[in-house]
């Protein structure tokens, strides 16, 4: 299902709870959400929909993935940028890194281990932030 863009900074600012297998429909409902706004989004966090938990999706190199509680283990090649966000106004200045190596669960709760680089390792860490509660 489609889901309204949650703008309010005061619930994008907690940190999310750890998801759990009865939130695979949020993961559906942010793949529907995602999907619906291609045109200007890149990617999404639950709280992004009004839902406190730690769960992202993205466009990874043309396809659409899912993490639920992502982390990151590993990052290097610090560099500064702006970015923008269907839930906050205008751009902001950000420090994000080149390569990172997330750890999460797919839709099977089984663990992965993954190093991302460049666009779509700055898109993940700008969903971690989300679920981090970091309101870059």
């Amino acid at each position: 299902m489609i889901r309204d863009i949650c703008r309010d900074e005061s619930f994008l600012a907690q940190k999310a709870e750890p998801a759990a297998a009865d939130d695979l429909g949020t993961a559906q409902d942010l793949l529907d959400t995602l999907s619906a706004h291609r045109d200007g989004c890149v990617g999404m966090a639950a709280n992004m929909i009004g839902v406190n938990k730690r769960i992202i999706v993205f466009d990874n190199e043309g396809e659409y993935m899912v993490m639920l509680n992502p982390v990151i283990v590993k990052k290097s090649g610090a560099y500064e940028t702006a970015e923008g966000c269907l839930s906050l106004a205008g751009t902001r200045k950000t420090m994000r890194f080149q390569t990172i190596k997330v750890q999460w669960q797919n839709e099977r709760f089984q663990t992965r281990l993954k190093t991302f680089t460049g666009w779509t390792a700055e898109i993940i860490q700008h969903e971690i932030d989300h679920c981090d509660g970091i309101l870059i």
